[in-house]
């Protein structure tokens, strides 16, 4: 039975064969010979964290060429403690999103295959232009766009009481901020909005809580969260911005474009007090107001009150002075003129007695003379009245006796009385042709005594009646002219 055969390449020992650990060593001694003096590598801080004994950890990343790099930096104790007294003379502090410059040496980590940086130096420089080129572009933008200045243009009311704050609720820039107001004992009214002033989310938070507020300042949204004890209001008078002091980096929300945004397009004055006494943020450079700490902020707030108040109580007493010595004057004056009123009034009550008194001894004697002349005058129409009456009663007794006459002699039963009589048919009807009473007709005759009642026994003859010479000029015969000639009744 035959066994297979393998061709296969055996080390001779001409090659040189590397264990794992044995390249790791190979290539941390390459990278110690080809930057013995270290490296210098520029980026900005991702994923800033700190272990145990004092250690931190991050990693240095860039996308300046359009791919993204990233590489592991260990900064050890013992170096944190040496750059910790540079970093606080310069006020800046390590952290997510900074921009460094930062020197230090290469390290091949064996155990998980990484390559490495351990930080040993940092350029402050860098990160100082880094954040100062940002500002002055940021500016830059809000100046050519006009709003730059846009916020400073808003006034500060007389007596600011209405606040919108935003700050990190129960934080102590927040805690001396409102102790200052309430110590004041002055009636504010706060509205705060709690965000994060800094690390990641604070420049939208910041941001948003003050185009919140912004919105507030003319009506209330919905939803709009108020501090126990305040009461909502549809208005703000101003709003601030405050948080406690810090280090240089600590302030890179406030040196972002959005929160200085915000605060330029704010409708009413913004006060800033950010905690820092060197440097000034961009937002400082845009509000209206920009203080060192959030307890000068407030005490601006209540200065402008108790300004307004002194000059309130000021005036008031200047009015109170003015009126007192007006009042006096016009006191004076009215009793000058009381004093000079009763004199006249005395005067003018004498001359008045006097006239009335020669007046009352005159009126008596043109009493008695007026009422002479009239008695005279009565007695003179009394006499003409008499005769006048006596002679027009005499011509009315003359026209009554004449009017009687008359009446009496066109009385009908006087001329019935004289022979007259009256005749009607049956159907009460005058009678006064006689075709109109046939033969059979009862007649009823009216005399001075009564009626008489007869029959016409046969038809009447017509006699004619003579024909008048002048028809117009015929004067009728009346019952009271042929009474009086006697001429036989009808």
């Amino acid at each position: 039975m035959s066994q297979p055969s393998f061709d296969l390449d055996v080390d001779d020992g001409t090659e040189i064969t590397y264990t794992v650990g044995e390249l790791g060593e190979a290539i941390n001694g390459a990278l110690r010979r080809g930057f013995s003096e270290g490296v210098w590598v520029r980026g900005e801080i991702n994923g800033w964290r700190e272990g145990p004994n004092g250690h931190a950890y991050f990693n240095l990343v860039d996308d300046t060429a359009g791919v993204k790099a990233t590489i592991a930096v260990s900064l050890f104790a013992t170096s944190r403690m040496r750059l910790r007294p540079m970093l606080a003379k310069l006020r800046l502090r390590l952290g997510d999103g900074m921009k460094v410059r930062i020197n230090g040496f290469l390290d091949f980590y064996a155990p998980n295959g990484r390559l490495g940086m351990k930080m040993a130096g940092l350029d402050p420089r860098y990160t100082l232009g880094e954040i100062a080129l940002a500002r002055a572009e940021t500016i830059r933008r809000l100046v050519a766009e006009g709003l730059y200045d846009a916020n400073r243009a808003r006034p500060l009311p007389m007596v600011p009481l209405r606040i919108g704050v935003v700050t990190s609720v129960g934080s102590a820039a927040w805690h001396d901020f409102a102790h200052e107001l309430n110590a004041s004992g002055f009636g504010f009214r706060l509205t705060v909005a709690d965000v994060r002033v800094q690390g990641d989310g604070a420049v939208a938070m910041v941001a948003g809580a003050i185009r919140a507020l912004s919105r507030y300042a003319i009506t209330p949204p919905i939803g709009a969260v108020i501090v126990p004890g305040t009461r909502r209001r549809p208005e703000l008078d101003a709003i601030v911005v405050v948080r406690g002091g810090g280090a240089r980096t600590d302030l890179a929300a406030f040196d972002a474009e959005d929160v200085a945004r915000a605060i330029a397009e704010c409708p009413v004055a913004v006060l800033t007090g950010l905690g820092h006494e060197i440097d000034r943020s961009v937002a400082d450079e845009v509000a209206a107001r920009s203080l060192k700490t959030p307890t000068a902020c407030a005490g601006a707030l209540i200065e402008q009150v108790l300004t307004y108040r002194d000059r309130t109580e000021a005036l008031w007493s200047t009015i109170g002075r003015l009126a007192t010595t007006r009042l006096d004057r016009h006191e004076r004056r009215l009793g000058d003129l009381a004093s000079r009123t009763a004199a006249a009034t005395t005067s003018a009550t004498r001359l008045a007695t006097e006239r009335l008194d020669r007046a009352t001894g005159r009126v008596p004697v043109a009493a008695r003379r007026t009422l002479s002349t009239q008695i005279a005058t009565v007695e003179r129409a009394s006499a003409r009245v008499g005769g006048e009456s006596r002679r027009h009663l005499a011509i009315a007794e003359v026209r009554l006796d004449g009017l009687a006459g008359r009446t009496r002699a066109l009385d009908p039963a006087a001329t019935l009385a004289r022979g007259w009589s009256i005749t009607r048919l049956a159907d009460g009807r005058l009678l006064t042709d006689p075709s109109d009473a046939p033969a059979g007709s009862v007649l009823v005759t009216t005399i001075a005594g009564g009626d008489v009642t007869s029959r016409v026994e046969t038809d009447a003859v017509a006699i004619p009646r003579p024909a008048a010479a002048t028809t117009s000029h015929r004067r009728p015969v009346t019952p009271t002219a042929s009474s009086d000639r006697g001429d036989p009744p009808i």
